[in-house]
């Protein structure tokens, strides 16, 4: 299965689909497109001290929110994926198609097209909290 970076941010902040996202990952082969990682570390340097059920210090924020996504993906045993020149072209063709933009309702964003490269370049159905990608071609991890 292909693990989009909505997967590991709602397992991260304990949203109401974390233990059932935690379940899937720790009892599938998970695999995480190298820039979906990155994504990870963006929306979680954005994160505020209210999004955790635990104190949180926030001039510690930063640190331990990437400690806690490595600790995901390590505890998980997620693969990190290079991105490849076919997954890069794949994911030019989802943004053309499917990105925010493009009059689609998926309105991918830049990370959301990796997801969806690595998801179509592997056959793997794809793992994600939300429906954006409902609206494309892409196979879903039926939960």
């Amino acid at each position: 299965m292909i693990v989009d970076t909505s997967a590991v941010i709602a397992i991260l902040f304990f949203e109401p689909e974390a233990d059932e996202f935690f379940d899937h990952l720790a009892s599938e082969r998970a695999v995480m497109s190298a820039a979906s990682y990155v994504e990870c570390s963006v929306v979680t340097d954005r994160a505020t001290t209210d999004r955790f059920r635990r104190p949180v210090n926030p001039s510690d924020l930063r640190a331990y929110t990437r400690r806690a996504v490595d600790r995901i993906v390590t505890d998980l045993d997620i693969l990190i994926s290079p991105v490849t020149r076919e997954q890069a072209d794949l994911a030019r063709t989802a943004h053309r198609l499917y990105g925010a933009g493009s009059g689609s309702p998926a309105r991918l964003n830049f990370g959301d097209c990796f997801s969806y490269a690595l998801a179509k370049d592997t056959d793997q159905p794809l793992l994600y909290k939300g429906t954006d990608f409902d609206h494309t071609d892409v196979r879903i991890f039926r939960r």
